[in-house]
């Protein structure tokens, strides 16, 4: 369904009807939809309203900007809103995770608990990327392809189909080229959202000295293979955020999700069972 929040459509997908709301953000904006979170949170619909949806300027989301953090926030404030949900569970993965760490900083009374996946506090991750992907022994990289994709420089869609498919067999912990081939093929590609993102969003991004302020239980979750937000961007964020559970899945890249499914759905399962029970007990 469309739901016009911010003056800006969202295409939004409602799945389950739990008691307890969790609103998951994709990653890569301009390339990442709502079939990301879908596919993982989605597991977690047999006891949750489980809320995703394609963020302004990605997927079928409408493409009217700004596509600032400030205004991704805000959004996600206006899903909540609508969906008439107190206090939800926020989670995100990779970019995902920057809102979702932004909006439980910002909106603490509004969040029960928080699950991140792969992400980073700063943009620290960016030169250890480009470190792993020059240190790659499956693959040799495009300079010029990884330069232009990471520093939101892409000429147009086509070129960013492109810069997208050099950089995925980076991703995963097991290479499948035709998995690679799939996943380039199932994208949709929005240049211009990429490229703020990444040329005027990513530069400036460091939100360190508001993960303090973050109340609600977190659970971080990163594969210990993963190249562009490897597992110290994940300690990190597990020392500044207090009480922070924070789990390595060792056979996995940037999917623990998918790599290894199973695992990761019943830590997640496990952490959420456990922090709501405590706080309807407080309530």
């Amino acid at each position: 369904m469309y739901v016009d929040i911010n003056d800006n459509p969202l295409n939004v997908e409602i799945l389950g009807d739990g008691e307890n709301v969790i609103i998951a953000h994709h990653g890569a904006p301009g390339l990442g939809s709502l079939a990301e979170p879908r596919s993982s949170f989605g597991r977690l619909a047999d006891a949750y309203k489980v809320v995703v949806f394609d963020a302004r300027g990605s997927g079928a989301s409408g493409l009217n900007g700004p596509f600032t953090h400030e205004q991704w926030v805000a959004d996600v404030e206006g899903l909540r809103q609508w969906i008439g949900a107190e206090r939800v569970v926020i989670a995100g993965g990779s970019y995902g995770g920057f809102i979702a760490m932004e909006y439980a900083a910002r909106h603490p009374d509004r969040v029960s608990a928080v699950v991140l996946r792969d992400t980073s506090a700063d943009n620290a991750n960016q030169e250890m990327a480009t470190r792993n992907a020059a240190a790659s022994a499956r693959v040799t990289i495009d300079q010029d392809k990884l330069d232009r994709i990471m520093s939101g420089t892409v000429r147009d869609d086509d070129d960013l189909r492109d810069c997208w498919r050099e950089i995925l067999p980076l991703y995963d912990h097991d290479y499948d080229p035709a998995a690679v081939e799939r996943r380039v093929a199932a994208t949709p590609y929005h240049y211009a959202t990429h490229n703020y993102a990444f040329a005027v969003n990513q530069p400036n991004y460091d939100i360190k000295h508001l993960l303090p302020g973050i109340t609600a239980p977190t659970l971080v979750t990163v594969g210990r293979h993963d190249w562009i937000t490897p597992p110290e961007c994940s300690e990190l964020i597990s020392r500044l955020i207090p009480g922070t559970e924070l789990r390595i899945f060792e056979r996995s890249g940037h999917s623990p999700q998918v790599e290894q499914a199973e695992q990761w759905e019943a830590t997640v399962r496990t952490f959420l069972g456990k922090v709501l029970g405590e706080v309807r007990e407080r309530g």
